[in-house]
């Protein structure tokens, strides 16, 4: 008698069918070990990366209160566009200022030439006086001497030779009188002088302040250094800001971007600069990006921490440490444009 069969065929079919799907899930299984041994063996990966671009704070060098914003968050600007203005007119009033001082000082200036020109004139006057004064002192001398004589030989009494003597000092005064005022002439002349050379100092000043004064007037209009696009935004019309303060923050279009992986100190022995690396970003899953290393760190990150770790304090546990590799994106700025400062990544360098 034939035994009878203990399974339906509704339990063979379930069999088979586990079956199959345990073979193909081993199968899978097999395949990707294969790959991801493959992958370790030829790649060194790490998924402690992110995108970095150049993230510039817009800083206003002069106070005020803001008149006018041309901004939004997350807006494109071009280089040279007026992100806001500031209040100007304390500096415009100053710049006034400071213009109609610079006049008054090129004013003085011109008096104290023409009064140089009129002391040079009298000075010039008195010089012939001396020569005048010079000789009529000659002649007294003379007649004091004659007189010396006639009075010697009993010609002429000592009245008359008093006479002579006092007109002698009288035309020797005259002299030093003469002399004097010449003295004082060219004195005058060298005051006027000393007085332009520091009109003119202080004209310089007042240039230079009046310049100073026009770029302070030029800080109140801030705009784009170059293409780039707004970050966050922290400021509003009307607003009182200071100088030094932080307005917005841009990054900069113009620049390129790059990864920093953050790989394993075990792991950079096969990394060189220039070396290729292909770069997989977790908001973009299954599209690759080409990079290539332009630097390697000098140290760990741990060592550029505010705290740098001490073993040698007695606490000593041996922690792999991670070295920061600098990796360009070469592809151009279309293919990489969806890539944002800040993005995790996934970086595999081939041995």
């Amino acid at each position: 008698m034939k035994p009878k069969n203990k399974y339906t065929v509704t339990d063979q079919l379930i069999t088979r069918i586990t079956a199959w799907i345990a073979g193909i899930a081993a199968f899978i299984i097999i395949i990707w070990g294969i790959r991801l041994l493959w992958e370790n063996f030829n790649y060194e990966e790490t998924n402690d990366a992110q995108v970095q671009e150049y993230i510039n704070p817009v800083i206003s060098r002069a106070g005020g209160f803001i008149v006018k914003v041309n901004f939004e968050e997350n807006q494109e600007l071009k280089k040279g566009d007026t992100l806001l203005v500031i209040d100007n007119r304390e500096s415009s009033l100053q710049l006034k200022q400071t213009e109609a001082a610079l006049l008054n000082a090129k004013a003085q200036l011109n008096v104290l030439k023409s009064n140089q020109q009129t002391l040079a004139l009298a000075a010039s006057a008195a010089a012939p006086s001396i020569a005048a004064a010079r000789a009529r002192q000659l002649k007294q001398q003379q007649e004091y001497e004659r007189y010396q004589n006639l009075f010697k030989e009993e010609s002429a009494t000592k009245q008359q030779l008093e006479n002579v003597k006092a007109g002698l000092d009288v035309s020797t005064a005259e002299l030093q009188s003469a002399q004097s005022n010449y003295k004082t002439s060219l004195l005058k002349v060298n005051d006027v002088q000393a007085q332009q050379e520091v009109t003119q100092a202080e004209i310089k000043r007042l240039q230079a302040l009046i310049e100073r004064n026009k770029l302070d007037i030029s800080y109140t209009a801030i705009t784009a250094p170059y293409n780039c696009r707004v970050g966050r935004r922290t400021i509003e019309q009307g607003q009182m800001i200071d100088a030094g303060q932080i307005l917005a923050y841009i990054i900069n279009q113009e620049s390129d971007k790059w990864v920093v992986a953050n790989y394993k100190e075990t792991q950079v022995s096969i990394m060189h600069i220039g070396q290729t690396a292909e770069i997989e970003a977790d908001a973009f899953p299954g599209k690759k990006f080409k990079g290539k290393i332009i630097s390697l760190s000098p140290a760990t990150g741990s060592s550029f921490s505010l705290i740098p770790p001490d073993n040698s304090t007695g606490n000593y546990v041996k922690i792999v440490q991670r070295v920061p590799v600098r990796i360009k994106l070469v592809e151009s700025k279309e293919v990489i444009e969806p890539l944002k400062a800040g993005m995790n990544v996934n970086v595999a360098i081939a041995r």
